[in-house]
């Protein structure tokens, strides 16, 4: 789906004076850059590429053609330059490929030896750019080892060729990332920063809670600050009425916080949060986007993890909806961030106990007591249940321990009455559980990795309802055998697993969530080193 009126910004974002510069440099043709490649010109830009063998590759592949600073070159270089000054309503680093800075360049450049170090440089600047643009500006993995999600990234080779060959505003068209939610994405950074040029929301509110039913001036404040943010019509009330609470219970609902109208500590802390911290949001959101590569309109499953919410999507359209719990927020158990195929689902699972876990929190326990966690099996390396009798456990150490630890099918099984597999490396699933208290709870960090799904029945007959006209039917029958039944799905469906704490909704309107592993944190200050700067917006 194209959006012509987004993907060229109106030049008024462009500053005045790089206009004026790229305005020259668009519309002539520099007299160095009329001349053809002289030996000079050659033995100033290979030596120049000679760092990067993929640019010295390409160069001479092409006879040291240029790509830029020739005379021919006036529309390519005319759409890089207008392309990389929209950097910033991107949310990337500038100075990576700085149209004002090449542009001063190619204004200075006096000699064929200057003009084979601004073509290099140029094509330094638009790998960079297309590579941003297409799969980020950061590799996430160095960020927060939680973030294993498999980044594509386009050979430069590729990159180069189709600027070289291609009409060059198409292809600078092709970078820039297509999905509805990214272009929403956009729009609210561009909103965003208006709002914190205008001055934010007004003043916070300092006290909390705020009941329905309150006057005074932390109802007034409240008030206003809901009014400025969008949440409530005007109004001269100084009471906490109908109309104020019906705009703090639509705040909860976009920020992921229980919809009970009343202005809690909780409530009042997201109320209190400037558009400057939102605007921090929206661009890592802008980042993560760039990282995905999925068919959004293939029906899929979407675990927002911030959200404590798992959804299947179909055509863009949630068909399902169910509340999940996630990993606790401590090292070695929050849940990782990638994308795989669910395969099958097991029906009375029994529990295979992770080697972490083993050795963590059980083999202490057996080592006191060998009797204790009476409800898991012993297991040996072929697979045959053991006595505890025959083990002894202080004999080993987390290194040695040559035994594994089983739950057999139960009522009270770990793993509930049914899992969801897309194996991956990272033994990450969703399944159900025997603890449904924690379902009711607003923030639902408390497994140990895996996704705890609220309602796995309701899930199982939906994806089972794809593929036989008796789902329900065909589930309760595998499930009153009390034996472990795997059932295949016949076509595998996409997971998603992803950290979004700024999001559009599916009409288009901003949602917020905490960051509750400090993943964003992180990748802001990533970003930030990286060079992304943001009008108003400090640390």
């Amino acid at each position: 789906m194209d959006f012509p009126a987004l993907r060229r910004l109106p030049s008024r974002t462009l500053p005045r004076t790089l206009l004026v510069s790229l305005s020259l440099v668009l519309t002539q043709n520099l007299a160095p850059m009329a001349v053809a490649q002289t030996a000079a010109f050659t033995q100033s830009l290979a030596a120049t590429a000679s760092s990067d063998e993929a640019i010295a590759e390409w160069y001479r592949s092409t006879a040291y053609d240029t790509l830029w600073t020739g005379a021919d070159d006036v529309a390519r270089r005319s759409a890089f330059l207008t392309a990389i000054a929209t950097a910033k309503d991107h949310g990337l680093p500038v100075a990576r490929y700085d149209a004002a800075k090449l542009t001063r360049a190619l204004q200075s450049a006096e000699t064929e030896g200057d003009r084979g170090r601004v073509e290099v440089e140029m094509t330094r600047a638009y790998l960079a750019w297309a590579r941003d643009l297409t799969s980020g500006a950061l590799e996430p993995k160095e960020v927060d080892s939680g973030i294993v999600r498999e980044i594509n990234r386009i050979d430069p080779k590729v990159l180069l060729a189709r600027i070289a060959n291609g009409d060059p505003e198409a292809v600078l068209a092709w970078l820039e990332p297509k999905s509805v939610e990214y272009l929403q994405l956009m729009k609210a950074k561009l909103g965003l920063e208006a709002l914190v040029a205008a001055g934010g929301w007004g003043e916070t509110v300092a006290a909390s809670p705020v009941q329905p039913g309150d006057t005074g001036p932390a109802v007034i404040a409240l008030r206003d600050r809901l009014v400025r943010m969008g949440y409530l019509a005007p109004t001269a009330s100084a009471s906490y009425d109908r109309a104020l609470q019906a705009a703090v219970t639509s705040f909860q609902l976009d920020h992921g916080l229980t919809p009970d109208g009343a202005a809690g500590e909780g409530t009042v802390a997201e109320i209190n949060i400037g558009p400057e911290e939102r605007l921090k949001s929206v661009v890592v959101a802008m980042e993560r986007e760039r990282w995905m590569h999925i068919d959004r309109e293939a029906k899929h499953v979407w675990v927002n993890l911030p959200d404590f919410r798992a959804k299947i999507i179909d055509g863009g359209k949630t068909i399902f909806e169910t509340r999940v719990v996630i990993g606790k927020n401590v090292p070695d158990q929050r849940s990782p961030e990638f994308s795989d195929e669910m395969e099958h689902m097991v029906i009375n699972p029994s529990w295979g106990v992770p080697r972490s876990i083993i050795v963590k929190e059980y083999l202490p326990l057996l080592q006191q007591n060998p009797n204790a966690v009476g409800h898991l099996q012993v297991v040996d390396g072929r697979g045959r249940v053991v006595s505890r009798g025959s083990v002894n456990f202080a004999a080993y150490n987390a290194r040695n321990f040559p035994y594994a630890l089983r739950q057999p099918p139960s009522d009270g099984n770990a793993l509930g009455k049914v899992k969801f597999m897309f194996p991956n490396p990272y033994n990450i699933y969703l399944h159900d559980t025997p603890s449904k208290s924690l379902f009711d709870k607003e923030v639902r960090a408390y497994s140990h990795g895996c996704i705890r799904v609220a309602d796995p029945f309701d899930l199982a007959h939906e994806l089972l309802s794809w593929q036989t006209d008796n789902a329900e039917a065909e589930f309760e029958a595998a499930l009153k055998t009390g034996r472990e039944t795997t059932v295949k799905l016949k076509q595998s469906l996409p997971v998603h697993l992803v950290y979004f704490t700024a999001y559009p909704d599916q009409k288009g309107r901003m949602t917020y969530r905490r960051d509750i592993y400090g993943r964003d944190a992180a990748l802001w200050g990533a970003l930030q080193a990286a060079g992304v700067e943001l009008a108003g917006v400090q640390g």
